[in-house]
């Protein structure tokens, strides 16, 4: 499905319009507490589709503390009242380059793939970055999501392979 952007010079959170072929508008806006639910929705639908469809302990009120602990920050993409992506997403620090921000997930419910609703996430962390002075965005892909990797091959994002993740759960 074809997509195109409303003219502007520049995107704003609050308005960023995206309108598909049948003109279903498509906001993108900062997220807020009360939409925390379908953010754990959409992990949930996102760790099925990773086959981890158990992985995502944190529950909808872990989310609800952590963010208003400004732990993380969200992105949303709504239509029609209904919310149909996110951007999950913190700041940290890289010794090497400075300021970053940590893209946690990506996510686009299936029904509304392939309408450019993650480019139009993507994008908007782009230019929340260059608001705060940000050089680096990172995160992790998975090698077999094709999609995926296609997506942020279309973004001219480095895809690092020689690095190898180390995590602890405790």
């Amino acid at each position: 499905m074809k997509t195109t952007s409303t003219p502007s010079s520049s995107l704003s959170l609050t308005t960023s319009i995206l309108r598909t072929m049948e003109s279903t508008p498509i906001q993108i806006r900062h997220g807020n507490r009360d939409d925390l639910t379908d953010v754990h929705q959409l992990v949930c639908e996102l760790a099925t589709y990773e086959r981890e469809p158990d992985a995502v302990t944190a529950t909808t009120q872990d989310y609800i503390r952590d963010f208003d602990a400004k732990w993380f920050e969200v992105l949303i993409a709504e239509t029609s009242n209904q919310i149909v992506g996110t951007a999950i997403y913190y700041t940290g620090y890289s010794t090497w380059k400075g300021r970053m921000i940590y893209l946690e997930d990506l996510i686009v419910t299936e029904n509304f793939r392939q309408q450019g609703i993650g480019s139009l996430l993507f994008q908007e962390l782009i230019l929340l970055a260059d608001q705060r002075n940000i050089q680096q965005i990172k995160w992790q892909v998975l090698s077999w999501n094709e999609p995926a990797l296609a997506f942020y091959a279309k973004h001219k994002a480095n895809i690092e392979t020689g690095w190898w993740n180390g995590k602890m759960i405790r």
